[in-house]
């Protein structure tokens, strides 16, 4: 039997936002893979049930709602690493790919990896998937779309995507700043992930195009110490996962129709 590998999205934060396929493909997997993030000596992938603690992160902390531990395992990920395809990424990619090429050897037919959003969304997902059909090529490899982070922070701040024919650029603040710039300067909503240690430039740039007051902050979207609100200098705890919403300039009911 072809063993298949599932990228489910298990959206922002809040459990309530799984969509009624992400938790039947769960409930149904052999076993669910989650992302944690791995320490600066490459720790390896848990091998037995996963405790509970504060070392899950949000995708664990999610799909608990649904999954027992004893059907979780956690697959260290150097998602903290800003150096692009490091030696330790690499790594653990490699690692992660052969834990989970175990499980199939082992029995495990129908495999699912938790992922926060969507798994086609800046996913560590893809790496993943790739990585294993380097080792099996004859996996399935599917998907579940998620809720994304944009769509939460739209709907809990009462701010539209996208109007009529306006366009919608979604940027990690790693990308090139002057991408963040031409957007800002386009006709339509800007949305950007990761903000973290790039939030002062961004903060610069929207003065700069005088965009400020229309600007929506979300962190910690679904979790406690969540915060949705104006974008300022007062966040000096700002979280890796962030979201920046900035929607397009409207003048008047329909004007982009």
């Amino acid at each position: 039997m072809t063993a298949t590998l599932t990228g489910v999205g298990v959206g922002p934060g809040d459990p309530e936002l799984l969509t009624v396929k992400a938790v039947r493909v769960l409930r149904e997997a052999d076993v669910v893979f989650v992302p944690v993030m791995a320490d600066r000596a490459g720790t390896s992938a848990t091998t037995g049930p996963t405790p509970p603690g504060a070392d899950a992160g949000r995708a664990e902390a999610t799909v608990r709602e649904y999954v027992a531990a004893d059907r979780l395992r956690r697959l260290p990920f150097a998602l903290d690493d800003r150096g692009g395809v490091t030696a330790r990424r690499t790594a653990a990619w490699d690692e992660a790919a052969r834990t989970v090429v175990e499980a199939i050897d082992a029995g495990a037919g129908s495999l699912a990896f938790a992922t926060i959003g969507d798994p086609n969304v800046y996913s560590t997902f893809g790496y993943l998937a790739q990585s294993v059909r380097a080792l099996r090529p004859t996996v399935r490899v599917a998907t579940v779309p998620g809720v994304t982070a944009m769509q939460e922070l739209a709907a809990r701040s009462g701010t539209p995507l996208v109007e009529g024919r306006e366009p919608l650029t979604l940027l990690p603040a790693t990308a090139d700043p002057a991408l963040f710039a031409d957007a800002l300067a386009g006709p339509g909503t800007v949305v950007v992930y990761k903000g973290w240690r790039r939030h002062p430039e961004l903060l610069a740039e929207l003065r700069r195009q005088g965009r400020l007051s229309d600007a929506v902050l979300g962190r910690a979207l679904g979790l406690p110490g969540e915060r949705i609100g104006p974008v300022d200098d007062a966040v000096p705890d700002l979280p890796y996962l962030s979201t920046l919403l900035v929607p397009a300039r409207r003048a008047y009911r329909g004007g982009k129709l």
